[in-house]
């Protein structure tokens, strides 16, 4: 790789990395009970700053799919195909494995037996999640690019995105409910059992229907990887990126009007936004970094941004591990991150402030495996 290609890749890996840390923040305080309200998700329409950390990073993967594919010339092969589906099979298979390990962990240690245990896999294991959504869109959002080209990936997407809305509207599926067209595919697909349930209805914000937004969000993610690959002058990469992302901006925020900002059915409104925000900062990233030179402050998160996705499966790890294993206190148990909360961290900095400092100490202690891993070139695909 030329040093110029690196110097274009920089702004990438560090939206890549801020985005990873924001995830393992968001997903991790030291209380559910006690989270400032930025750090805690939309209740159902609108979107805080936590509800734009997985979008910014589906915008992301979008775009170094496009910069991935781009050395093979967009040919949809046989061997290309093959790399899709192993990749994403990838992802979808560690997710799960990730979830059998909370549920083999916490049964174990909960006092379970292993035919208890093995019961609850067979019959809760929850099949959405993260990782098999980017399983789910990295594999058909690649072949969409591959087969349609990146002239045509705008008109593809747009065109899910148009379909989604017209499923919604016609099933008047815009709120919370049972009858709603999301939740009714996945129960009939998965079951309720195999679901995560929001306000006592199973409903899954990373089901199958509203994975067709994704799809569409990861393209004008490639879109935008397209405008930086395109032309060597950083200052075409910016102004690009500044007008495709203030012109998707204000289409979402104008479709907000129609079909409601909701990360939870993953409205096109919210894929615009999301996506227009995401540019803006990509562009706004290598105006700092690559045109001012001001890189020192970001490799905390090109530490990150290196190896994203195995960071994010370690954090899964930790987090399941120091919640299930439980140690003596007082008079009866108290977990591993029960007790860095409540002893260590909330006498030093009260509930919500210990909640997010165990959540930023998470980030730290991954930050010390991904630098090293960063400084060694290292790089652990997933």
């Amino acid at each position: 790789m030329s040093s110029s290609s690196s110097k274009r890749l920089l702004a990438l890996d560090v939206l890549r990395g801020i985005t990873i840390a924001g995830m393992i923040t968001v997903n991790n305080p030291g209380s559910w009970s006690h989270i400032y309200a930025p750090l805690q998700h939309a209740e159902w329409n609108g979107c805080t700053p936590t509800d734009l950390v997985f979008p910014f990073f589906m915008f992301v993967m979008g775009v170094a799919m496009y910069i991935s594919w781009q050395k093979t010339d967009f040919r949809l092969t046989g061997r290309a195909l093959w790399k899709l589906f192993y990749r994403g099979t990838l992802l979808i298979l560690i997710g799960w494995a990730i979830a059998t390990y909370g549920i083999m962990l916490r049964g174990l240690t909960g006092g379970g037996t292993l035919a208890d245990v093995w019961d609850k896999i067979i019959h809760h294991l929850r099949f959405p999640g993260v990782l098999p959504r980017l399983g789910i869109v990295s594999m058909l959002g690649g072949f969409c690019l591959l087969a349609a080209k990146p002239k045509r990936i705008l008109w593809v997407a747009g065109t899910l995105l148009i379909v989604y809305c017209l499923i919604i509207g016609l099933t008047d599926s815009f709120y919370l409910s049972p009858d709603n067209i999301v939740s009714r595919i996945d129960v009939a697909v998965f079951g309720e059992n195999h679901l995560y349930h929001k306000g006592g209805i199973a409903f899954d914000p990373e089901g199958l229907l509203s994975t067709i937004p994704c799809i569409g969000h990861c393209l004008l993610g490639a879109y935008a990887g397209g405008l930086i690959m395109r032309t060597e002058n950083k200052w075409e990469k910016v102004n690009g990126l500044f007008i495709f992302g203030s012109i998707v901006l204000l289409s979402g925020f104008l479709l907000d009007y129609a079909f409601p900002i909701n990360k939870s059915l993953w409205s096109a409104s919210y894929v615009l936004v999301t996506c227009g925000l995401a540019s803006l900062l990509l562009a706004l990233l290598i105006w700092i970094i690559d045109i001012r030179g001001y890189r020192r402050w970001a490799v905390f998160f090109e530490s990150f941004g290196a190896n994203p996705l195995f960071i994010f499966v370690l954090s899964g790890f930790f987090a399941i591990t120091l919640s299930a294993v439980k140690i003596p206190w007082e008079d009866g148990q108290i977990s591993l991150w029960g007790f860095w909360y409540n002893v260590c961290m909330m006498p030093l900095f009260g509930e919500k402030g210990g909640s997010l400092a165990c959540a930023l100490s998470l980030v730290v202690v991954l930050w010390l495996i991904a630098h090293p891993l960063y400084r060694k070139k290292i790089y652990i695909k997933l």
